[in-house]
C-alpha cells in the first residue's frame, strides 16, 4: 500500500510510520515546512494548501495531525486553537482524498468523544458526550464528510490514552513515580482507557488492511482500569508506592477545565476490533506496563 501520513513527527506517527514500513508498505509523510527527504511533501493546512498531485497514487491517508489535546491548560484561545486545528486539517484532507478518490482515510479522534460515562462501558455506537472534548471529537470526526460523501471508507480512530516507553500518558506520570509523588486523582474511580503503543500501532494498521472496518474504532484496550488500579498498577510497575491523593480542587486550580478530562472517563471498550478478529499484543494493564518499562 501507499500511505499518506499527517502529523508523522509525532509519538503515534513516527511508530506508525516505522510499523508501516516494516510492513513493507510505502509511506509519504506530510510537513509544514520544505521538506527534506524524499518521502516528505509540504502541506498547509491554515490556508488549504496540499498540492494536487500529492494524493496521486495513496491507497489511504492517515491523518493525526493536531496540537496536543492536553499539552496546555485550556483557555478560550486555546480552545478557540485546538478546535480550528484538527478541524481544519481534516477538512482539507478530506475534500483531498474526495477529489483524488483515494478509497481509505483514517482520521484521529478520542474517546472524549463519548464524555464521561462513569462506570458504564461504551462502545462504538454510544451516545456522544456534552462536554468541550466530546463536542471537539463530534466536529472533528464530520470533518471527514466529504470523503465518505465521495465513496472512501472511513474509519474514526477513537484513541485512549497511549502508554508507551517514552513519551505518552507514561512519560508525563514516570518523573512523578519516581519523585515519590505518583497518587490517585480524585475519587479515583474514574475509568482509564489506555492501550499500549505497540497495540496502538497494530490497530491502525489492521484498520487500513481490513476492508470491513468503517466508521468509529474504540482504539482501547480490552480491560479498560480505573484511576484507582491504574495508579497501584503504574506504582509496582515502576517500584515506587503511590500513596497520594491529589484532591479534584486542586487540579482545577492548577490545570483549569482541563482537569476534568482526568477527574472524569470513559470505559471504552475495542468491540469493533474484537469483532473483526483484532489480537491484542497487551490484554492487561500489566502486560503494557511491563512492555513500556522493561520490568
Amino acid at each position: 500500500m501507499r500511505v499518506v501520513v499527517a502529523g508523522s513527527s509525532g509519538l503515534i506517527g513516527t511508530s506508525l510510520v516505522a510499523g508501516l514500513r516494516q510492513g513493507e508498505h510505502q509511506v509519504v509523510r506530510l510537513v509544514r515546512r520544505v521538506p527534506a527527504a524524499p518521502d516528505e511533501r509540504r502541506w498547509d493546512p491554515d490556508s488549504g494548501r496540499l498540492d494536487a498531485d500529492t494524493l496521486d497514487g495513496a491507497d489511504a491517508v492517515v491523518n493525526l495531525s493536531g496540537p496536543g489535546i492536553g499539552a496546555k491548560r485550556w483557555s478560550p484561545e486555546r480552545k478557540r486553537h485546538l478546535l480550528q486545528a484538527r478541524v481544519r486539517s481534516t477538512e482539507v484532507l478530506a475534500k483531498a482524498v474526495a477529489d483524488s478518490g483515494v478509497p481509505v482515510l483514517a482520521n484521529a479522534s478520542a474517546v472524549g468523544f463519548y464524555g464521561d460515562t462513569g462506570s458504564h462501558p461504551v462502545t462504538e455506537t454510544s451516545s456522544p458526550g456534552s462536554d468541550f472534548l466530546a463536542g471537539l471529537c463530534r466536529r472533528w470526526e464530520a470533518a471527514t464528510a466529504p470523503a465518505a460523501d465521495a465513496g472512501a471508507r472511513v474509519v474514526l480512530l477513537r484513541t485512549g490514552l497511549v502508554i508507551s516507553p517514552s513519551g505518552g500518558l507514561l512519560g508525563q506520570l514516570r518523573p512523578l513515580f519516581s519523585l515519590m509523588l505518583g497518587g490517585r486523582l480524585g475519587p479515583g474511580t474514574q475509568y482509564m482507557p489506555w492501550i499500549s503503543l505497540d497495540d496502538e500501532i497494530a490497530a491502525i494498521r489492521f484498520a487500513l488492511e481490513n476492508s470491513d472496518i468503517t466508521g468509529p474504532v474504540n482504539l482501547t484496550g480490552p480491560a479498560p482500569v480505573t484511576n484507582t488500579q491504574f495508579t497501584r498498577a503504574l506504582g509496582e510497575a515502576l517500584g515506587r508506592p503511590a500513596p497520594w491523593i491529589v484532591p479534584g480542587f486542586a487540579l482545577r486550580t492548577v490545570m483549569g477545565e482541563l482537569a476534568d478530562t482526568a477527574l472524569t472517563g470513559q470505559r471504552a471498550m475495542p468491540t469493533v476490533l474484537e469483532a473483526n478478529g483484532f489480537t491484542f499484543q497487551h490484554p492487561t494493564l500489566g502486560a503494557a506496563l511491563a512492555a513500556a518499562t522493561g520490568r
